[in-house]
């Protein structure tokens, strides 16, 4: 508050010095004290609860003046993101009307496969063959299923059931022969399935393809290690040869998918689908299983360590406690 003249007055008789003349009093000092002094309350007759009233609206503006500008432009930002997803999605319908269809192909042929589990006959399930998509891979199914190839799959089991899918344990012979086309010059039959599900995986790109009722043949081994280096002596010399670690599929072993099975895809070649006798195929993923024990401590050290007794168990995991077996199979004409 400002003080009156009086007591400013006061104040410099008590500074100064009784022998030294007294100063002239400052102007700026004779503040009127009169009622007709034009002071806030009397110019604007403003109550308390107006100033605040009016002063928090004032700030309220400002604020507003302040921050509009960033909401506009994080509106505009989103108008703009708005309109590229909608381009984005414009070109996807576009690239997917362009691109040719992966999950409609047309049927060219159809086979059966009669199932019995534990000597009891459980049905039959039909799979139609895309023999236009994946020609390769359906030749092949075809002749092991008709026993064309000299080899069938009448009176083999299905090795693995797992929770989306069961996998039938193929032929193993057919590696044999495949090796020995291979050393003869004639092209071997894995490796044509593997040119086709690159050609497949090219042209169809990303997407589920192993999908619910889809029948697919392995082709190969994404987790399969790489060879391992070592020395031979071949004509008295030394050479670097390639061992290869593990064992390769042979093209013959199948899956059924009663499940979506995005993990199949980068393994196995869709070469058709069920058609009847999906109830066959569920019935199946039912039958009790060896139980998998991989995050064991034990299985984990002793697999780190390459014991052999690990290697064995971990080929049992998944394996059907019951006989799950093609009793008989074939081409439908």
């Amino acid at each position: 508050m400002l003080q009156s003249p009086k007591s400013l007055q006061s104040s410099s008789h008590f500074l100064h010095h009784p022998k030294l003349p007294l100063p002239p009093t400052p102007q700026i000092l004779e503040i009127p004290t009169s009622p007709s002094f034009p002071t806030t309350k009397q110019c604007c007759k403003l109550s308390r609860r107006d100033l605040t009233i009016q002063s928090n609206s004032l700030l309220l503006l400002l604020f507003g003046f302040q921050t509009l500008e960033p909401f506009q432009i994080s509106n505009a930002r989103a108008e703009e993101e708005n309109l590229a997803g909608t381009k984005t999605e414009e070109q996807q319908v576009e690239n997917s009307d362009t691109s040719p269809s992966c999950n409609n192909r047309s049927l060219t042929k159809r086979a059966f496969i009669d199932i019995s589990i534990d000597g009891e006959p459980a049905g039959r399930i039909i799979v139609g063959l895309y023999g236009n998509d994946a020609p390769v891979g359906v030749a092949t199914f075809s002749d092991l299923v008709s026993g064309a190839a000299g080899i069938s799959y009448r009176r083999k089991e299905f090795v693995k059931i797992m929770p989306s899918y069961v996998q039938h344990g193929g032929v193993r012979s057919y590696g044999v022969d495949a090796e020995m086309a291979k050393r003869t010059g004639s092209t071997s039959t894995i490796e044509n399935l593997v040119d086709e599900w690159e050609r497949i995986e090219q042209r169809c790109g990303a997407g589920t393809k192993n999908l619910a009722g889809s029948v697919s043949i392995i082709v190969r081994d994404p987790s399969k290690p790489p060879p391992k280096l070592k020395l031979v002596a071949r004509k008295g010399k030394l050479e670097i040869d390639q061992e290869e670690v593990g064992t390769a599929p042979n093209g013959t072993e199948f899956v059924i998918a009663y499940k979506d099975s995005p993990e199949l895809d980068a393994s196995t070649l869709v070469v058709g689908k069920v058609l009847e006798g999906m109830e066959i195929v569920e019935r199946i993923g039912l039958v009790k299983t060896v139980k998998e024990n991989t995050s064991s401590p034990y299985f984990r050290v002793a697999k780190l360590i390459g014991d052999k007794r690990a290697v064995v168990a971990e080929r049992g995991f998944n394996r059907p406690y019951s006989k799950v077996v093609v009793t008989n199979c074939g081409l439908l004409e």
